[in-house]
């Protein structure tokens, strides 16, 4: 009787974790206008149904897959470089998005008078960003 209780409120605790991380990640789409704003860019207004219905899909093959403990069996240097490559696509685009919507470029500028500078502060930003990752990915994970 315990067990079977334990084991219905494991149920209803994930199902709940669930609910709430996707949830958040609608919302983190939804207020960020990500899919709308990637349309914009790639002048592709007719396909944003590609793009929300490649979001879905890819939402649900990785949950499958994590679930099944499936295992792809590639060249690791070709899977690693693609994959690698999607995801920083995709972080760059959601931070990309986060910053246009939040104005954070255009009021740092303003308020430390650097308006003039705006190229070389984005261009500071994005090469720390960058040297940041590979200094954790080579030096820091090693």
């Amino acid at each position: 009787m315990i067990s079977a209780l334990a084991n219905i409120f494991v149920a209803l605790l994930g199902l709940a974790g669930g609910l709430a991380v996707g949830s958040g990640l609608v919302a983190l789409l939804i207020v960020l206008d990500l899919i709308p704003r990637l349309a914009q860019i790639a002048n592709a207004y007719r396909m944003s149904v590609w793009f929300e219905t490649a979001v879905i899909c890819g939402s649900l093959y990785w949950t499958f897959a994590d679930f099944m403990n499936w295992k792809l069996s590639l060249p690791s240097g070709l899977f690693l470089s693609t994959a690698g490559l999607f995801d920083g696509i995709f972080v760059g685009m959601l931070a990309a998005a986060l910053t246009e919507v939040m104005n954070v470029l255009p009021i740092l500028a303003k308020r430390m008078n650097l308006s003039d500078y705006m190229v070389a502060l984005v261009m500071a930003m994005v090469l720390g960003k960058t040297l940041g990752s590979l200094f954790d990915w080579l030096v820091f994970q090693w």
